[in-house]
């Protein structure tokens, strides 16, 4: 019955337009009643958006599931990957909604509050990553708007194309921006051997030959 409404309502959104369809309209055509609508749907502009709330919780869990070992901008990289998920299951509908969002302000208002969970999602995870930093919660909230930021500007100019190619090439290269400026530096490989350090103890005035000799010789016992 869920997905029947949403289809009954982007149907008429197309057919009508957002501001002309009610709730009445959409129940009709789905061939059930208000009370039914509002069982699944607060309100219609909830019915624009239907699976934002399944991903935000698969978001959370997905975050409270890692582990200490987890590389923190990593971690919020992949979740926001789960999104990205979310829009590509269906990209006829996901590019629908695109066109839709842009043509009704009321549901773009709609649609900034929604990316505003997803982005305290990301940055109450950091929060806890990072609470032992002295910047920590700055941090946090900074890694968190520049995942956001940067996997909407690859999700929105694939929505534009109409859903053609591969969404996750976008998302990807622009996670990986971010991962590169705020990720941890990797630690550069041990040597294999250390260089030699030799110090060697001369009398003021001693001509350099005799103190090269004196470094063969040490080097030589070495």
């Amino acid at each position: 019955m869920r997905d029947a409404l949403v289809a009954a309502a982007f149907r008429l959104f197309l057919e009508r337009g957002y501001e002309q369809t009610t709730v009445d309209d959409i129940v009709a055509l789905a061939g059930v009643g208000r009370r039914s609508f509002f069982r699944y749907f607060p309100s219609k502009e909830d019915v624009v958006f239907p699976d934002h709330e399944r991903c935000l919780a698969d978001m959370t869990a997905f975050l409270a599931g890692g582990s200490d070992d987890d590389e923190p901008v990593g971690r919020v990289c992949d979740a926001a990957r789960l999104v990205l998920r979310m829009y590509a299951e269906n990209p006829t509908f996901s590019v629908q909604r695109y066109r839709l969002t842009r043509q009704v302000p009321g549901l773009r208002a709609y649609e900034l509050s929604v990316v505003w969970r997803y982005e305290r999602a990301l940055a109450e995870y950091l929060r806890r990553r990072f609470a032992a930093r002295r910047e920590g919660i700055l941090e946090a909230d900074v890694i968190a708007a520049a995942v956001v930021a940067a996997h909407n500007n690859a999700l929105r100019s694939w929505l534009r194309s109409d859903g053609r190619g591969e969404a996750s090439t976008a998302v990807d290269h622009a996670l990986a921006y971010v991962q590169s400026a705020f990720g941890a530096v990797p630690v550069p490989p041990v040597a294999e051997r250390p260089e030699d350090v030799v110090v060697v103890v001369a009398r003021r005035g001693a001509p350099l030959w005799r103190v090269v000799q004196e470094i063969e010789a040490t080097l030589g016992r070495g």
